[in-house]
């Protein structure tokens, strides 16, 4: 998390368009752990590796669900503190071609989350709204949860959330 004119915001990627999988797409910073690297350890060096910002255990606040992607990665949210605005972070130009503040206000916009059904798949793709785009899950299903537990108290599931087709590979 971060700061956006003072108010708390998520830290939202757009995945650099040089990328092979999931090119474009928004995402929370993180990446593949490394060898014998813990899911906490990962989280800290892909956010210092993705949008340049040093943090440490001592700024976890807590964890999410895990949530097994149709490409095949299990994903551990972990949720971090700082009190760093969104315009100080440096975006790693090989992984993110932008970073923007997902606002507390927006993460509760009353038209969000949107559910949709699509003839692929028996479960409904859930995706967040973000000023005039959508956010899909997986990582859409994390700021939901996010939101869920964090500003309402709700003990909210999300795994079983479908993807949309596009991100299947």
């Amino acid at each position: 998390m971060c700061r956006d004119d003072e108010q708390p915001a998520i830290i939202v990627t757009r995945r650099s368009a040089s990328l092979r999988a999931h090119s474009r797409q928004w995402a929370l910073p993180g990446g593949r752990r490394d060898q014998g690297e813990s899911s906490l350890d990962c989280a800290l060096r892909e956010l210092h590796e993705e949008v340049g910002l040093h943090r440490s255990c001592e700024h976890v606040l807590g964890m999410l669900d895990d949530f097994a992607t149709r490409s095949g990665y299990v994903i551990t949210p972990v949720v971090l503190w700082s009190d760093v605005q969104w315009q100080e972070l440096t975006p790693n130009p090989d992984e993110v071609d932008y970073v923007r503040p997902f606002s507390f206000r927006e993460l509760s916009r009353n038209d969000s989350p949107v559910l949709q059904r699509i003839e692929e798949s028996e479960r409904e793709v859930l995706s967040m709204r973000f000023h005039r785009d959508r956010i899909f899950a997986p990582t859409g299903a994390m700021l939901y949860q996010f939101r869920e537990v964090a500003m309402f108290g709700r003990h909210t599931r999300v795994a079983h959330y479908e993807q949309p087709v596009f991100a299947w590979r």
